[in-house]
């Protein structure tokens, strides 16, 4: 029988939702702010845009003057290699912010593509910059976002860098199981929205070495995988992987 995917997509009736009452403002704003700063920031999300799957919210080289708030859905980023390849470069998912790779300059860096059909809240950076600044929790809140984004670099810098095929493929599960946790979801049980091609390019691998892997962790017992639906079961056998211990 198929795995069961805990990662649905939330229904269309909460997107209508504003601010001050989407069950997702503890993921993409900062708690302690009053009511009357939640209205204000009511007023700073512009509209709501929906992105079908394999459509772009921006590309590569396109003026930067926003930020995008997950609202649904499940996006990646890439940009275009000198050789022709896209190379994949992070992948974002509900509660999560798109567009800020562009704030440096003033021009988007990299690709943004929706892997599932999903919905955006569309928050013009200025009117943010001006907000911020009068609400120092939102300026607070929106630093730690940006710090964030720069450890995961780092973290995907060091996957790069130092570890073996089946220790980035692990790292990687259990990063979307954190974050999935992070959203209400099953911790164990996910359903993939990129393809093998895709976890590839991201962790510097070839598409036969992550099937390899995938195949590896599977006869261990490690996980379940069916398709795109992946179970994991042993989470603690996943990061003595991840930490190169037999």
């Amino acid at each position: 029988m198929p795995l069961k995917s805990s990662a649905r997509p939330m229904p269309l009736q909460l997107i209508k939702t504003a601010c001050s009452n989407c069950n997702l403002h503890e993921l993409c704003l900062p708690l302690g702010l009053t009511h009357t700063e939640m209205q204000r920031l009511d007023d700073l999300v512009a509209a709501r845009r929906r992105v079908k799957r394999g459509e772009h919210l921006y590309r590569a080289g396109q003026a930067f003057d926003t930020i995008y708030a997950i609202r649904s859905g499940f996006f990646k980023t890439d940009v275009l290699m000198e050789d022709g390849r896209d190379q994949v470069t992070g992948f974002q998912m509900t509660g999560e912010l798109l567009g800020l790779d562009g704030i440096s300059t003033e021009s988007h860096t990299c690709n943004a593509l929706a892997l599932e059909d999903s919905e955006v809240c569309v928050i013009p950076f200025s009117h943010l910059e001006s907000l911020s600044r009068e609400i120092p929790n939102l300026q607070k809140h929106f630093h730690k976002v940006m710090s964030r984004e720069i450890v995961r670099d780092h973290g995907v810098m060091l996957l790069l860098g130092t570890m073996r095929a089946e220790e980035r493929l692990a790292a990687f599960l259990l990063n979307l199981s954190q974050r999935f946790t992070a959203r209400g979801f099953s911790h164990a049980e996910f359903y993939l929205r990129m393809t093998r091609e895709e976890i590839g390019s991201y962790l510097g691998l070839k598409f036969e070495t992550v099937s390899r892997a995938f195949s590896r962790f599977q006869d261990e017992g490690l996980v379940a995988v069916q398709q795109k639906h992946i179970r994991i079961l042993n989470i603690p056998g996943l990061k003595k992987v991840m930490h190169h211990q037999s």
